[in-house]
This record gives structure tokens, sequence and C-alpha cells, in this order.
């Protein structure tokens, strides 16, 4: 019939469960009893606004923040921010965060031994154009070595966080790079059972993005609902 789209299920396994033993910190925060709604107040269901004082330019090149050129490979990440019928997302405020080109996070408790970058702060933030558009400018961060198991190592990946039109509506996720070895070994990755919601989470790497003689251009949508939907991380 003219005008009726075929319904396709959302997978039941396109998303990280809350509890996932081989990622250990799971097994300490997952709930154990069933959820109890919580009653949301007026400012939480009522903003904010993103249109004016939350970004700007200066905010989404992470890479002249500092007082000279930060150390490591410039990419250039850009995308949509789209709902479940592909439909852009507009004026959503994105947030931005990773380490640097060594692996490590500019954050007291990063005890990593790795350079800091003095140039390099690792957090940016942008707010997406009409057709739901949002870019990058920052550098490909490394992978560092965390205590989930003996020698385990996070692949290369960057925080993304999305606000809807209030706080309560928040959500992370997080972008992995092609090829990265540590892919194949990292239960956080792996976490997600679905292969195709799986790699969902993987940027592409797009030569009509780059720039000649200055930058790698990867393209990375983000899909808030539905079958399609990017893999967000599991709130406990």
């Amino acid at each position: 019939m003219s005008g009726i789209r075929e319904y396709r299920r959302e997978r039941a396994t396109g998303q990280p469960p809350h509890l996932h033993p081989p990622y250990g910190s799971t097994v300490k925060r997952a709930p154990r009893r069933p959820p109890h709604p919580i009653v949301q107040t007026l400012s939480e269901v009522t903003g904010p606004g993103f249109a004016d004082g939350w970004a700007g330019p200066d905010r989404a090149d992470l890479t002249r923040q500092g007082q000279g050129a930060p150390i490591g490979e410039r990419i250039i990440l850009a995308g949509r921010v789209l709902d479940e019928d592909g439909r852009p997302v507009p004026r959503t405020l994105i947030e931005l965060w990773q380490c640097n080109a060594a692996g490590r996070y500019r954050h007291e408790r990063d005890q990593h031994d790795a350079p800091l970058d003095p140039n390099f702060f690792g957090a940016g933030q942008v707010v997406t154009g009409a057709e739901g558009e949002y870019r990058f400018l920052t550098i490909k961060p490394g992978a560092y070595p965390w205590r989930n198991s003996d020698n385990a190592w996070r692949p290369a990946h960057i925080h993304f966080s999305l606000f809807g039109p209030a706080f309560a509506t928040r959500l992370v996720t997080q972008m992995y790079f092609l090829g990265d070895p540590l892919l194949a070994l990292d239960p956080i990755f792996l976490s997600i059972a679905d292969e195709e919601a799986r790699q969902s989470l993987v940027a592409a790497y797009d030569p009509a993005l780059s720039q000649a003689e200055f930058a790698l251009g990867y393209r990375f949508d983000i899909v808030l609902r539905g079958r399609e939907a990017t893999p967000l991380e599991a709130a406990p």
C-alpha cells in the first residue's frame, strides 16, 4: 500500500547491558534490584537552551586552545545527529572529551606514565546546525592502559555527550577508529552483542572531509532512537 513503511524491530542486542562481567566495573555498579522511577522537577524538563552562550567556533577546535599547536595527528571529525527516521536533530549540544596523542587525559585521576601536552586540553563542544550537522578539529587520541585485567589497553576512542531539550535527556557514547587491533580485545566495545550495532561506533574515513596536507577526515553520524540507534552507555 502506498505510504506505508515496513516496521523494523529494534535490535534486542543493539545496546550494551548494565552488567557485562568482562568489563569489571559493571560488576560493581550494575543495579541488582528493579529501578524506581524518580519524579522529575521543572528544572529537569524545561531546559537548558543552547542557542547562546554554550559553544562557539573556538570550542570546536581543540588544536587552538593552548599557546601553541598540540602534538599528534590532526583529524577532522564531523557528522550529523539524526532521529529514527533519518531526520536531522538541530540545536542540540554535543560535548566531546578525549585523551591526548600519548594516551593521557588532562585529569588529576589519570596517573598514566605518559606525557601531558601543555597545548591540548581534550574537551570541546558544539551546537548542531539546521541539518543536525557538527564538526570538530582535534588530535587523534592514543591507546592507554587500564586495570580491567592484566595488560589491558583501551583502543583509541573519543567520548561524546549529547543533550536534548532538557538535562534529563543527556546521552553518552564512544567513537572508535577502523582497523584498531585493540577493538577485538576491548570488553566495553564487545559488550554490544550485535555486530552491526557495534560497528556503528567505528568512524568511517572520509577523503572528501579530509584537507590536503593538513588533516584526515572521519565521519561519525549519531542516531538517537530506533533500529539504527547508536549504542549508548548504559546508565547505572
